[in-house]
């Protein structure tokens, strides 16, 4: 079962910035689709060139992000900071060259840190939670942890995000144990990363064309259904207006909304795979979130 999202459906038509491949949002948003996921660009350029670059893509994604950014925000553009939604490899695929490139401060949430340092490999994807080849293939999928350590720190706790004024960070794990959301309460906008995608993910064919559907996280990468559930409920009680995903389309306006609820309210039936590993017993990490910030 899924719930779906008509085109009409979206109210959100991007633009294409000329000569590049990113589309803007809104004054101070904009995203680059790199194959099977987005990053997201924080920043206005009509005020300088402080900006955030929101995770990092492919691992062969460095050279579409560093001419991006250079389009966007000017030659030489170097972000104040990189923010991290999570670690899977087509979130942090070149977050280790990147890094090393810009030397700049990479955020993360703590119980994260494992897949960032060095430290610890993701559970195994589960090939069998149905939806198409892409779930199929994902125990190919590099689960090795990258090794930023030297430019890793620890978002604040009291949940501000360096250097986004007027946004705060919400702990959404579920597909990862330290997932985080991005939310700017002003004008009611999210980034929420794979806590919530607007596309199938599960098939090629979806993950191509983008037919925009409102989903739960990835299935194939998930490994706590429990901690997914709530944390799509925290997203859908915020009642967005903009909602730039990890995967898939940006969405605007009250049908977000709506199909926010029905995605929250029946949970269980649209995004939980039957019978799987890790709805059965999920992958849980070693402490909690508020232990982590103890």
């Amino acid at each position: 079962m899924v719930v779906q999202l008509s085109l009409e459906d979206c109210d959100l038509a991007p633009t294409t910035e000329a000569g590049s491949s990113t589309l803007a949002v809104s004054h101070d948003l904009s995203y680059l689709r790199l194959s099977i996921v987005n990053v997201v660009f924080y920043g206005d350029p009509s005020e300088g060139n402080h900006w955030v670059l929101i995770d990092t893509g492919l691992p062969a994604s460095e050279s579409a992000i560093i001419e991006a950014a250079e389009h966007r925000f000017g030659r030489e553009a170097r972000p104040a900071a990189i923010l991290m939604t999570h670690g899977h490899f087509d979130h942090a695929g070149s977050l280790e060259k990147l890094a090393r490139r810009w030397d700049v401060p990479v955020y993360a949430h703590p119980l994260e840190f494992p897949y960032l340092n060095g430290r610890s490999s993701y559970p195994p994807a589960d090939a069998l939670v149905g939806g198409g080849a892409m779930a199929l293939l994902s125990p190919l999928f590099p689960r090795l942890p990258v090794n930023v350590a030297h430019w890793l720190k620890m978002l604040p706790a009291d949940q501000s995000v360096p250097e986004m004024p007027g946004w705060k960070w919400l702990h959404t794990p579920g597909h990862t144990p330290g997932h985080v959301s991005l939310w700017r309460e002003e004008d009611r906008t999210l980034v929420a990363g794979d806590a919530i995608v607007t596309t199938g993910q599960e098939s090629v064919y979806e993950t191509l064309t983008q037919r925009p559907e409102m989903h739960g996280p990835p299935r194939y990468l998930t490994s706590d259904w429990e901690e997914a559930e709530r944390s799509v409920a925290l997203l859908a009680a915020l009642k967005p207006e903009l909602l730039i995903s990890g995967h898939g389309r940006p969405m605007k306006g009250a049908h977000i909304r709506q199909r926010l609820h029905e995605l929250s309210s029946s949970f269980g039936e649209i995004a939980v795979p039957k019978g799987r590993a890790y709805a059965r017993d999920p992958a849980k990490p070693g402490k909690s979130s508020n232990d982590a910030y103890r």
